[in-house]
Formats: C-alpha cells, sequence, structure tokens
C-alpha cells in the first residue's frame, strides 16, 4: 500500500460520491439546501487529495479526513432530520412562517420549487441519500487515515510487520 494510492482512494471516492449527487440530479432528484451542504466537503476533498499527491506530509491527508468527516456527519444529520429525530433548519423544514398566504396566494407562488430536507426522495435498503453518504464519507475516512499513516516519510508499508 502506498500513500499515493490511498490517496487516490480516497479522493476518488469524493469524486465517486459527486458524481452520483450529480447523476441524481440529472435523474429527477434535484437536491435539498443539506444535500447541497454535503457536496462542498466533497468537492475540497478532491482537490485536497490531488494536492496531496504532490506534497508530502500529513497535513494534507488530515484535512482530507476532516473533509470526509464533515461531509458524513452532514449527511448523518440531515438523516435524523428525515427521520425526525431533531429539527432541521426552519429554511427548508417547513418550519417558515406563512402568515398572511392562504392556499390560494400559496399556489400562485412562481419561483423554483423549495425541496424540503425533512422528506426522503429515494432510499435504497430502507436508507436515504443523505444516510449512505455518510456510510460512504466515514469509510473513506478510514482511508485518508490509512493515507496519514503512510506519510510518515515512508511511501510503502510492510503489512507482514507488526508491533
Amino acid at each position: 500500500m502506498t500513500r499515493n494510492l490511498m490517496t487516490t482512494l480516497a479522493a476518488g471516492g469524493s469524486a465517486a460520491l459527486l458524481g452520483g449527487a450529480y447523476m441524481f440530479q440529472l435523474l429527477g432528484y434535484p437536491p435539498c439546501a443539506m444535500c447541497l451542504w454535503q457536496r462542498w466537503p466533497h468537492a475540497a476533498a478532491i482537490l485536497i487529495g490531488i494536492l496531496a499527491l504532490k506534497v508530502p506530509g500529513q497535513i494534507l491527508p488530515s484535512l482530507g479526513a476532516l473533509a470526509a468527516a464533515t461531509t458524513g456527519s452532514i449527511g448523518f444529520y440531515h438523516m435524523g432530520v428525515e427521520k425526525g429525530w431533531w429539527e432541521g433548519p426552519s429554511s427548508c423544514t417547513g418550519g417558515g412562517l406563512l402568515d398572511g398566504l392562504d392556499g390560494a396566494s400559496l399556489l400562485a407562488v412562481e419561483g423554483p420549487k423549495v425541496i424540503m430536507c425533512d422528506q426522503v426522495s429515494w432510499e435504497f435498503l430502507t436508507l436515504s441519500m443523505p444516510t449512505w453518504n455518510g456510510i460512504w464519507s466515514f469509510g473513506l475516512v478510514i482511508i485518508w487515515l490509512f493515507a496519514i499513516k503512510l506519510s510518515d516519510g515512508s511511501t510503502t508499508t510492510d503489512l507482514s510487520q507488526t508491533g
């Protein structure tokens, strides 16, 4: 195993998850605000990974791990909002004020449709997209941690030697 291999796997994993998010969007699943928040750390992890392939040391892989942990945490927070375990932001969970608007007025409002963060738009094996993002992102944290471990000056490790 090499540091560059782990870095490539971790950054590539973020690229795959980000690409998957855009693919779902193209398939007609528009993102909510919290979905968009989860994309930024993936983009950061990709850029960090590219830099880490050229710059030695533990700082960049550590930042990559932090980016992956950030998007994973947002994903699990989003999952809790979807399940009603806690309140989400009022801007995307229906908690905003609708004072002075009746049903006809609401139907007459023009503009882009607001996607609610507390509603599941797609799930697989009873897990929503934010949940899958959280699971896969924390898997990427583990890969980034291997990249950090391999950043001690050497580029390879011998798995047969322990201790």
